[in-house]
C-alpha cells in the first residue's frame, strides 16, 4: 500500500512521545509485514505439536504426566506473562522485547536438536512460551503506535487476524508434512528461519517504542498475575482432563489462582502506576472488543480440535490430509477479516461484531444439526461458517485497540492475547470434556473391547484414540467404526451447546458496544 501521510503527518510521528528516535512512518507497512510474519511463526508454533505428539512420544517415552505437560507447559507460561511482558516492555522498549522474543523462540528451537529426554522437551516448551509472551503483545502494541489512522489501523489489525487465523490451520497443515518426510524434531526446527527472518526485518521496519513516564514497575503485582493466570488455567485443564469436578488438587488450584488475580485487581485499583489499567474495563467498546474475542477463541479452539480429530480418526485423513482439510477455517477467516472494516462502515460496528459471532455460531449450530450423519461436505460448511465468523470478529481487535488512549496500548494488547488464550482453554475444556463425557455415554462398554480385557476396556472409552489403537492391534474394524459413532454424536452436541452459547453472546456483545459506534470512534 501507498504511503499518504502527509509531511505534516509524518512530522507529528516523527515527534510522538510513544515512538523512541527518528522513524520513516512509510515503512510501518513493511512493519506489518514483519510483524504478521512473526505471527504466523507463532501462531503455527502454537498447533504443529499436536500433529507431533504421536511421533515424540513413540520416541521418547514419555509418561501420561510429562506428555501433558509437554503440550500444557507452553500456554501455562504464557498466558501468566503477557501481562508481565507487556508491562515490561511498555518500559524497557517494545522493539528490544520483540527481538528478545525472537532470538529466544530460535534458541529453543534449536536446542530441540540435544532434546533425548521429556524432561528437556518440557524446559524448551517453557522456553518458547516466554519466547511467545513477549512477542505476542507487543506486535499489537507497536501497530497500535505506528498506525495512526483510524482506517488504516483497522486493516492493520485485520491483516494481523487474517494471519493469526491461516496460522491456526497452517500448523497441522505444516506439520503433517514435515512428519511425512522428516523426524518429529523437524515441528520445533522450523521456527529458527522465521525468527531469523523476522528479526532482521525487524530491525529496519519496526520503530522503538516505549510508554513517556510509566512509573516503577510492580514485581509483587507480575507475581500475582504470573500465579494467578498459570494456575487458574492449569484447574481449568486439569477439570477437563478428568472429566470431573471432584478433583482436590485443581479445585485447591483454582482457589490459588482466582485468590491471586482478586488480589492482583485489587492493588492494581490503588496503584499510581498499575502493572495493568483495569480501569480500561470501564470502557464499553473496549469491554466488548474483549469479549468478543474471548468468545472466538473459545468457539475456534474447541471445533479445530474436535473436527481434527473426526478427521483424521474416523474420516480416516493422515495428518496432512486433514491439514489440508481444515484450510476453508483459515480461507474464510482471511477473506472475511478484510472486508469486516468495509462492512462495520455501511453497517457499523455493533451489527458487524453480532453478525461475525452469530455466523461463528451458525457454523457450530450446524455440526449439531448434522449429528450422527456429519460427513467431510458438512464439515466444510460449517469450517467456512466458523472461519467466516472469526475472521469478521478481526474488528475486535480494533475495539480493543482503539478502546483506550494509546498509552495503554501495552496493557490493552496483553489483555486481548490473554482473552484469546483464555478463550481457548475455556472452550476446550467445556466443550471438549462435553464431547468425551457424551462419548463414553454414547459408546458405553463394547463387548469386543470387554473381552480384550480391563486395560483395553478403559483405553476404548478413555478416547477416541485409544479405541482406534485397540481396534487396530486386535483387528476389530466393527469396534472402531462404533466408537467413530459414538464420537461424531458427541461432537454434533458439543457443536450445538457451543452455537447457543456464540449466539448468545452475539446479543450480549451487541448491547454493550454503544450504539452508533463507527471505526472514526476508536481514536484516542
Amino acid at each position: 500500500m501507498s504511503d499518504t501521510a502527509t509531511p505534516a503527518a509524518r512530522s507529528e510521528l516523527r515527534a510522538d512521545p510513544h515512538i523512541v528516535g527518528p522513524y520513516d512512518p512509510s515503512r510501518r507497512w513493511l512493519g506489518l509485514a514483519t510483524l504478521t510474519f512473526s505471527l504466523l511463526a507463532i501462531t503455527t508454533d502454537m498447533t504443529i505439536l499436536n500433529v507431533a505428539i504421536p511421533q515424540m512420544s513413540a520416541d521418547l517415552q514419555p509418561s501420561a504426566s510429562q506428555q501433558l505437560w509437554i503440550i500444557d507447559a507452553y500456554s501455562l507460561v504464557m498466558a501468566g506473562l503477557l501481562i508481565s511482558m507487556s508491562s515490561i516492555a511498555d518500559r524497557w522498549g517494545r522493539k528490544r522485547m520483540l527481538l528478545l522474543g525472537y532470538a529466544l523462540i530460535a534458541l529453543a528451537s534449536v536446542l530441540v536438536l540435544v532434546a533425548h529426554s521429556p524432561g528437556v522437551v518440557i524446559a524448551l516448551r517453557v522456553l518458547l512460551g516466554i519466547g511467545a509472551a513477549m512477542v505476542m503483545p507487543s506486535t499489537l502494541s507497536l501497530l497500535r503506535v505506528t498506525f495512526t489512522d483510524t482506517r488504516e489501523r483497522a486493516t492493520a489489525l485485520a491483516v494481523w487476524a487474517a494471519v493469526a487465523g491461516i496460522g491456526a490451520a497452517v500448523g497441522p497443515l505444516l506439520g503433517g508434512f514435515l512428519l511425512e518426510t522428516f523426524h518429529w524434531q523437524s515441528a520445533f526446527l522450523v521456527s529458527v528461519p522465521m525468527m531469523a527472518i523476522a528479526f532482521a526485518s525487524a530491525i529496519f521496519t519496526i520503530p522503538e517504542s516505549r510508554v513517556p513516564e510509566p512509573g516503577p514497575w510492580d514485581p509483587v503485582a507480575a507475581a500475582l498475575t504470573l500465579v494467578g493466570m498459570s494456575t487458574t488455567i492449569w484447574a481449568i485443564k486439569k477439570f477437563s482432563e478428568e472429566a470431573s469436578l471432584g478433583y482436590l488438587p485443581a479445585w485447591i488450584a483454582f482457589a490459588l489462582g482466582v485468590g491471586a488475580l482478586w488480589l492482583f485487581v485489587r492493588r492494581c485499583l490503588r496503584s499510581d502506576s498499575p502493572l495493568l489499567d483495569v480501569t480500561m474495563f470501564r470502557h464499553r467498546i473496549f469491554s466488548a472488543g474483549v469479549l468478543a474475542a474471548l468468545i472466538a477463541s473459545f468457539s475456534m479452539s474447541a471445533g479445530l480440535l474436535l473436527l481434527a480429530q473426526w478427521l483424521q480418526l474416523v474420516n480416516g485423513a493422515s495428518a496432512l490430509e486433514s491439514g489440508l482439510q481444515l484450510m476453508p477455517l483459515a480461507l474464510a477467516a482471511a477473506v472475511t477479516s478484510l472486508l469486516a472494516p468495509v462492512l462495520s462502515e455501511r453497517i457499523g460496528m455493533r451489527s458487524t461484531i453480532f453478525l461475525a459471532l452469530f455466523v461463528a455460531g451458525a457454523g457450530m449450530l450446524y455440526l449439531g444439526i448434522r449429528g450422527e450423519n456429519l460427513d467431510l461436505t458438512s464439515v466444510f460448511i460449517a469450517l467456512a461458517l466458523i472461519g467466516a465468523g472469526i475472521g469478521a470478529l478481526a474488528l475486535a481487535s480494533s475495539m480493543i485497540m482503539g478502546g483506550v488512549p494509546r498509552s495503554k496500548a501495552g496493557n490493552a494488547a496483553a489483555m486481548e492475547d490473554t482473552s484469546y488464550e483464555f478463550g481457548a482453554v475455556l472452550g476446550i475444556a467445556i466443550l471438549g470434556s462435553l464431547a468425551s463425557f457424551l462419548y463414553r455415554q454414547n459408546l458405553g462398554v463394547p463387548a469386543e473391547a470387554a473381552a480384550l480385557g480391563a486395560d483395553a476396556t478403559e483405553a476404548v472409552r478413555d478416547s477416541l484414540g485409544g479405541a482406534v489403537a485397540v481396534a487396530e492391534s486386535a483387528g476389530l474394524p466393527d469396534l472402531a467404526a462404533r466408537a467413530g459413532e459414538a464420537f461424531t454424536s458427541g461432537l454434533g452436541m458439543a457443536g450445538l451447546i457451543g452455537g447457543l452459547i456464540l449466539v448468545a453472546f452475539a446479543f450480549v456483545v451487541f448491547f454493550l458496544t454503544p450504539e452508533g459506534t463507527m471505526l472514526a470512534d476508536l481514536e484516542h
